[in-house]
């Protein structure tokens, strides 16, 4: 099977549906393999289980969802299980955590080292890893104008997608 390429991944994601779901899991978790082998960590079957229920929606996911999924898999997951794995996950660059939503979604560029901003449906939820070479610009100029050095950034931009606009959707999801 061909591997796409991470643009095509990250486009495939772009509020659309008209991608092969099973490809784009394959694709992830040999990304999420490769990623842990560079790193010298251990890609382990619960972290798998974990990344491939993060994963499975394409949607933001909340870690106690993770823990009933994953418990019906396996007998004496504890909420603290989840969450260590989710921070390795995270500290990996495997998954992004939206604050606002204190949930999780896969990355689309786990192998590019980049801040978290996001365009986030209001209506159907979907989420899009967004970016943008003008944002980060913009950002280097307020750093080097207030002296000051970011460690970590997510943006979340909440709004409707294409779709929910032509839909006239609003933000509560009432036709």
């Amino acid at each position: 099977m061909a591997a796409r390429s991470s643009k095509s991944t990250k486009n495939s994601l772009a509020f659309a549906c008209d991608h092969n779901h099973d490809t784009c899991i394959e694709e992830a978790l040999e990304n999420a393999r490769l990623v842990c082998e560079q790193s010298g960590e251990r890609f382990t079957d619960l972290r798998m289980q974990v990344f491939e229920l993060v994963w499975a929606g394409h949607k933001p996911v909340k870690a106690y969802d993770l823990l009933s999924e994953l418990s019906a898999k396996r007998s004496g997951v504890a909420p603290a299980t989840v969450y260590r794995t989710l921070d390795f996950l995270q500290a990996q660059g495997l998954v992004h955590k939206l604050e606002s939503l204190n949930a999780y979604l896969g990355c689309s560029q786990p192998k590019q080292v980049h801040q978290g901003h996001f365009l986030i449906c209001e209506s159907c939820e979907i989420v899009r890893e967004l970016e943008s070479k003008a944002f980060n610009k913009s950002i280097s100029e307020v750093e080097d104008k207030q002296d000051f050095q970011v460690k970590h950034m997510t943006v979340e931009l909440f709004g409707l997608c294409a779709k929910c606009q032509g839909q006239n959707v609003d933000p509560t999801g009432n036709l």
